[in-house]
């Protein structure tokens, strides 16, 4: 695949991603976060049956492949989710956004360490931009988290912080991990067969308290409006992103892949100031800055260095 078109699908993903993550809001206000996830990958399964069945030209999996797919979901999908939701609970909406400005840098050492890719001084550069524009939008939100609360309830908030500071740290190594391991999973498996097969296992592994949810929950007071929200984050968050990325990751290096989660908040504070009315400042503007600079630096071609000619011996 083309570079440059490979670099879009990556932007294209984390933008959607982003762009989910703010519409989804009214969604987690309607329904319990376990049903949500099981209606979205039930959904998403759905309209991607198709893609389960092997293409003809594709290897049969191996025992390494099929535990691949299986961890790429339970903490890309399955994992991620937990941590981050209850380490938001537990710690506050600021110290999310400072902790998961690390994932890009966390990508690349994962990626170093496991499959032995090189991070440049350009790459290095890009995740230090990356980092710093996403910590400045969380640092610079208006709506600072604290715990207000008195007595006990306030004693157990604070003595809890560090626990969701903990989880939230978990939810970094987990997309980091799922960066990582969907560069390995391209050179064995399809675009289309990994999307699919991560989607199942998220299905599985959530169908338990999806079950149980749904039971006791009335379907019939959901608004016309929400469902065609559900509809949307269900092909964002299971298809569309999951495809790009991975056919992104075919043609860049898992390291310089995950400078393009700095997408993510951008999409998502862009969609906040223009879909939600939300404010923005000359903190955001420059973290914006910082976060495009990186990607310049990850994306932009080197010059080839001109080959040094032999010199000739004299006569």
């Amino acid at each position: 695949m083309n570079r440059i078109l490979a670099y879009a699908c990556l932007a294209l993903s984390m933008s959607l991603v982003g762009s989910y993550v703010a519409l989804s809001k009214p969604l987690v206000a309607i329904f319990p976060v376990f049903l949500l996830a099981w209606l979205r990958f039930g959904i998403g399964g759905a309209a991607m049956l198709h893609w389960l069945k092997k293409p003809a030209g594709e290897a049969t999996m191996t025992r390494q492949t099929r535990q691949l797919v299986f961890l790429e979901s339970f903490l890309g999908n399955f994992l991620f989710s937990i941590c981050m939701l209850y380490g938001v609970s537990l710690s506050s909406a600021v110290a999310a956004g400072v902790i998961m400005a690390a994932i890009p840098a966390v990508v690349a050492l994962l990626s170093w360490f496991f499959l032995r890719e090189r991070i440049s001084l350009r790459v290095g550069l890009a995740v230090a931009c990356a980092v710093l524009g996403i910590a400045l939008v969380s640092l610079s939100k208006t709506e600072l988290s604290t715990h207000t609360g008195h007595g006990l309830e306030a004693d157990l908030a604070s003595n809890n912080a560090w626990l969701g500071n903990l989880l939230l740290l978990g939810a970094v190594f987990c997309e980091a991990a799922y960066a990582v391991i969907g560069k390995k999973l391209t050179g064995a498996l399809g675009a289309r067969r990994i999307t699919a097969l991560i989607n199942l296992w998220g299905f599985v592994l959530v169908t338990p308290m999806g079950l149980w949810l749904a039971w006791s929950f009335d379907f019939a007071a959901v608004a016309p409006g929400s469902w065609l929200l559900l509809l949307f984050y269900a092909l964002a968050a299971s298809i569309w992103t999951v495809w790009l990325w991975m056919t992104g990751l075919k043609s860049v290096p898992a390291s310089r892949a995950g400078v393009f989660t700095v997408m993510l908040p951008i999409s998502a504070t862009l969609v906040g100031v223009f879909v939600l009315g939300e404010a923005m400042g000359g903190a955001q503007l420059a973290a914006f800055v910082l976060a495009l600079a990186g990607v310049v630096l990850a994306t932009v071609p080197e010059r080839a260095r001109p080959a040094v000619q032999p010199k000739l011996p004299s006569n």
